[in-house]
């Protein structure tokens, strides 16, 4: 039994579908149509004769059709004006303000030359000054101090007329060296290995009464000055050597000579002397001094060369220089000494 609301229902919708019907049909396709016709221009109308009616037919009544979206009528859209577009510039946009024509005009038109160059500031360093004194001692002898209290424990060498010391500087940068005056203006030049080098002078008048015998080489110890005064022998009084040296004092009151040795012989590549002092001018004793050059055969320099150079100097009179090459003996002859005859020039002593 079918529901009297259901049926309701359908008769509403069916009511609703022929009214929509009937309208589009009647009332809103023919205005359309009105419309469109207003627009239509005819160019021309020509009379037409009535066609002759045969055969007519009656139409027959064509059932009514839903219109759908396939029988819409394209509208084309002209002039259409958004409600939020794109804003478009000016025509005339603002441009920057242009230069003055005015013509650039020159300061200087020639380049002047800088007479006076700024000064650049020194930039702070942090390098340790080296300080060298030269004093002048008794015996014609020079007090060299070196203060060096960033280069501590450091190797130098000290340079003057032609001789040449090494020497190392203690823990605080500190080194005394006591060397003897080869010229009356005595100049010394001290060199680190590192490249600071510093100069000290002194004046030594008391050199014209001193003669002096000298040794130098680099290398291994081994050679020795031996003087022999007034006709003394081996080891008896007057035999100076570096196991006698004698003493300063001595020189001083004109009554022998002494040995001054200096270099340091743990060093690498040492640069040694040894210089045997007489006070010729001075002397309270006449005669003679025999001097020699020996070398002693040891373990550090047997069968090798040893290079020196020999430097004799009397009063005021010039400097000689000889160079030495001394081939030592095999090891098989350590202990021995050779005695190198004619090496220096014996000393000749007038009474003062």
């Amino acid at each position: 039994m079918i529901n009297a609301r259901r049926i309701i229902t359908i008769s509403g919708t069916l009511f609703c579908a022929l009214s929509a019907g009937f309208l589009m049909q009647h009332v809103l396709l023919p205005a359309e149509v009105e419309q469109r016709s207003q627009g239509v221009q005819v160019a021309s109308v020509a009379a037409v004769d009535a066609l002759p009616v045969t055969d007519m037919q009656p139409i027959a009544e064509q059932p009514y059709q839903i219109p759908t979206l396939d029988d819409a009528v394209d509208i084309a859209i002209e002039d259409v004006l958004l409600t939020a577009f794109v804003p478009i510039p000016p025509s005339a946009a603002p441009q920057p303000d242009l230069l003055p024509d005015t013509p650039v005009m020159l300061v200087a038109l020639d380049d002047e030359p800088i007479s006076v160059l700024p000064r650049e500031e020194a930039a702070p360093s942090f390098a340790c000054e080296l300080k060298v004194a030269a004093l002048s001692a008794p015996a014609a002898m020079v007090t060299l101090l070196v203060e060096a209290p960033c280069l501590a424990e450091q190797r130098f060498t000290v340079h003057h007329n032609g001789m040449m010391v090494a020497g190392v500087a203690d823990d605080a940068g500190l080194a005394s060296l006591d060397l003897p005056a080869l010229s009356e203006n005595a100049v010394y030049i001290v060199t680190f290995d590192g490249g600071e080098s510093a100069v000290a002078k002194a004046e030594v008048s008391a050199i014209e009464y001193y003669d002096r015998a000298i040794v130098q080489w680099t290398g291994p110890d081994g050679l020795q000055v031996h003087a022999l005064e007034y006709g003394a022998g081996y080891d008896e009084d007057g035999h100076v050597w570096a196991g006698a040296m004698g003493d300063i004092s001595t020189a001083a009151k004109g009554e022998g000579g002494f040995i001054t040795r200096l270099g340091e012989d743990d060093l690498l590549s040492p640069y040694t002397i040894e210089v045997y002092t007489f006070p010729t001018g001075t002397a309270i004793n006449r005669g003679s001094v025999h001097l020699s050059l020996e070398a002693e055969v040891t373990e550090a320099n047997c069968g090798r060369d040893i290079e020196a150079q020999v430097l004799q100097k009397s009063g005021v009179e010039p400097m000689r220089a000889k160079e030495l090459t001394l081939a030592m003996p095999e090891c098989d002859a350590v202990g021995d000494f050779l005695v190198l005859k004619n090496m220096f020039d014996d000393l000749s002593i007038a009474r003062n």
